[in-house]
């Protein structure tokens, strides 16, 4: 592997395996309302807050951490606002006062904080209005959770907390994610300096495995992977998916521990890790095989959900559990065309699993995503797979990725219109107004001519 290649996939990593503190979409929306805060210089005595719809739909059932049990975007961006440290970006809620709390809660009592829908903007997409004293402060984020397009106050251009609005859109790393392939992925997991990635994945492992145990030993959400070893304690494959949907547990539920994140998700980042460790002990790999395991799951899932997108109707947890099926394929001594099949038989499974929105069934759909990764890995080994023209699936592995990836980024934005007007009440889902169901689901969410109640 030539030395920019390598260099590349290395920042790549760098720039994923970041931390966050709950959730990363009500983290995103507190961490631009901090931001907003700084640019304004001052409390604010109000704001407002434009998001995309992947943004309501991902914020609104998940339990903001550090609240004491709030949930929604009005909860997140005036903790943001009154008490967030836009420093720590996605950790911003790490500091939160009983009185942070407090003032936020008098602010949303008093209906200090106005949210309202962006529409043609892209699919992770927060703006931030801060008043006070006749001023504004503006933050905006797209695309990615911390990427920062707007930064100012009275319309002029400011830096705070370390950032300028002229990295708008940038990328520091430098890094090209269409230089990606299967086929580098694989190389680069096998030739890598373990000591270029050891502080990121040890990061990750650690953290992850810790609110993973966090999860088993709690009450948290649905307890799904509790539930889980409940039945099979002793079943690799049972504790695999035990180990992964307990994180999801604690997280969903506002525990406030870091997770490292992948994909721009920590759900993903715990799906492409923990799993991973608990076969590397099953097996008895050593360290260095467990770095090189979780290095190849990581990209693998950055990769397949490169062609996706941040946010959308497709539920990550298939990517990343992609990831993780070809993680232990590799433990298990499978070679680099079984790594393949083993993620095109994993999204040739459970390709279609819909992204409703982040809360505590998250925790069930990451125990059924990795599941079905096992089962490809399973079937690669045995050299039995799906086949090319079954569905989905194409003639190689990179075929089944990108066809994956334009049915969730594509095909499914539909979908996703629907999925948000149901959440928030606006589709008649009666005998009635299924009967009458049409073909609008292409239009932008929600008008007066639709089926509404």
């Amino acid at each position: 592997m030539d030395d920019a290649l390598y260099r590349n996939h290395l920042a790549i990593l760098e720039e994923e395996l970041v931390c966050a503190l709950g959730c990363t979409e009500p983290i995103a929306v507190a961490y631009a309302a901090a931001l907003a805060r700084e640019a304004l210089g001052t409390a604010p005595a109000r704001l407002s807050v434009t998001c995309s719809g992947n943004i309501i739909k991902n914020v609104k059932s998940v339990t903001v951490p550090n609240s004491g049990g709030q949930r929604g975007i009005e909860a997140a961006a005036l903790l943001g606002a009154v008490g967030g440290n836009a420093e720590v970006a996605l950790e911003v809620l790490e500091s939160l006062t009983d009185e942070d709390r407090a003032r936020a809660a008098a602010l949303e009592r008093a209906g200090a904080c106005a949210v309202e829908l962006a529409e043609d903007v892209p699919n992770l997409y927060v703006r931030v209005i801060a008043e006070a004293d006749g001023h504004a402060g503006v933050a905006c984020v797209s695309e990615r959770h911390t990427n920062v397009v707007e930064l100012s106050r009275d319309g002029v251009p400011v830096e705070v907390a370390g950032v300028s609005p002229h990295d708008a859109g940038g990328n520091a790393a430098g890094t090209d994610r269409s230089r990606l392939s299967l086929e580098s992925i694989w190389e680069f997991a096998h030739v890598v300096d373990p000591d270029d990635v050891r502080g990121p994945v040890e990061r990750q492992i650690s953290l992850n495995r810790a609110i993973s145990n966090e999860g088993l030993r709690g009450d948290w959400g649905a307890r799904i992977g509790k539930t889980l070893l409940l039945t099979r304690p002793d079943d690799i494959t049972c504790r695999a998916r035990a180990v992964a949907a307990a994180g999801s547990d604690a997280r969903m539920s506002g525990c406030a521990m870091p997770v490292v994140i992948n994909c721009g998700s920590g759900n993903q980042g715990i799906t492409g890790s923990v799993p991973v460790e608990e076969y590397a002990r099953y097996l008895r790999a050593t360290d260095e095989q467990l770095l090189r395991a979780v290095v190849l799951s990581d990209l693998t899932s950055v990769h397949a959900k490169r062609f996706i997108g941040e946010l959308s109707a497709f539920c990550g947890a298939v990517t990343a559990a992609a990831g993780t099926g070809a993680a232990i394929c590799y433990l298990r001594g499978g070679s680099f065309a079984q790594y393949e099949a083993t993620i095109a038989n994993t999204l040739a499974n459970v390709g279609g699993i819909v992204c409703d929105g982040a809360k505590p069934s998250c925790a069930a759909k990451i125990a059924a995503a990795v599941d079905a990764a096992i089962l490809g890995c399973d079937m690669a080994l045995a050299n039995v797979d799906f086949g090319p023209g079954e569905g989905l699936v194409g003639r190689t592995a990179e075929e089944t990725i990108r066809s994956m990836g334009y049915v969730g980024r594509v095909g499914m934005h539909p979908t996703d219109i629907e999925i948000l007007n149901i959440m928030i009440g606006k589709t008649d889902t009666s005998d009635e107004g299924c009967a009458g169901a049409g073909g609008d689901a292409g239009t932008p969410y929600a008008t007066s001519q639709e089926r509404t109640r």
